[in-house]
């Protein structure tokens, strides 16, 4: 694993989005605060479970397609709780020695990671407790283990609403281009992101109630969202909701449970 050996501390006063995912996802690695958001924004919004799982199915056939597309290395930013199969476990399963680094700012995450994010003997797994703000430590932390001259998956899946566009705040479209501009030709940049298109009433009441919590969290429409691929050349379907990205038998399932207000999208850096 990458980064210091001091265990940063896990704060429990406040929500976070990766253990507030966690409990969406049915896990167990959270906390009481981060499961009373979870349940009141699914009382008020009853998409966001299958937002969570679309978003997951998303980055599984995201990876896979980039992987037998060629590429080998994976930086994975906004990683979250580890969740079985992981990224690290999509690639690897398609090329054993691909090497993937998780990016998290989460302590918890880095502990599970520590425990869990084990990968094939031929490939690497390593973790940077690193946040995405932070670009220059994250990318030197990350170029440890990649190397930025070869083509990088870049993968942000279910993260860039919690960033807002304030050019004196996060300066979303910003920040990712900083990270987009670093990557080789030939890379990919996976990105998933919820969008008040779909469900404008259930979208926000929760990001009414995310706010009222503390945690940043702005959904973002079509042309907002396609943003992020400026300069990029968009893998077919485009940028579509989430389960219809190339879906798979499961998904074309899951799309008749109801809607599902998450963008997904797979550019190729030229």
């Amino acid at each position: 694993m990458t980064g210091s050996d001091a265990a940063p501390r896990i704060d429990t006063s406040r929500p976070h989005p990766a253990r507030v995912y966690d409990w969406w996802l049915g896990g167990k690695d959270n906390y009481p605060v981060d499961e009373a958001l979870a349940r009141k924004i699914l009382e008020v919004d009853g998409t966001v479970l299958r937002g969570a799982r679309a978003n997951r199915r998303f980055m599984h056939r995201a990876v896979r397609t980039v992987a037998e597309a060629g590429i080998r290395q994976f930086l994975d930013i906004g990683t979250g709780i580890p969740t079985e199969p992981n990224l690290h476990q999509v690639a690897q399963g398609v090329a054993p020695e691909a090497k993937v680094v998780y990016a998290d700012n989460d302590p918890i995450v880095l502990r599970h990671a520590q425990a869990l994010l084990h990968g094939s003997a031929e490939g690497s797994t390593d973790y940077v407790h690193a946040d995405i703000r932070d670009v220059d430590t994250l990318l030197a932390q990350a170029g440890e283990s990649l190397d930025f001259t070869q083509p990088i998956a870049l993968s942000l899946v279910a993260l860039t609403h919690y960033l807002n566009d304030d050019p004196d705040g996060d300066d979303v479209h910003g920040l990712l281009k900083r990270y987009v501009d670093v990557l080789a030709p030939g890379s990919y940049v996976i990105l998933s992101q919820v969008t008040p298109d779909l469900s404008p009433e259930d979208v926000e009441k929760a990001t009414q109630h995310f706010h009222r919590s503390g945690v940043p969290f702005h959904p973002r429409p079509l042309v907002e969202f396609s943003r992020f691929f400026d300069g990029l050349e968009l893998l077919g379907p485009g940028v579509i909701p989430a389960y219809g990205w190339r879906p798979e038998a499961e998904d074309v399932a899951a799309q008749a449970e109801g809607i599902v207000p998450v963008y997904a999208g797979v550019a190729r850096k030229l």
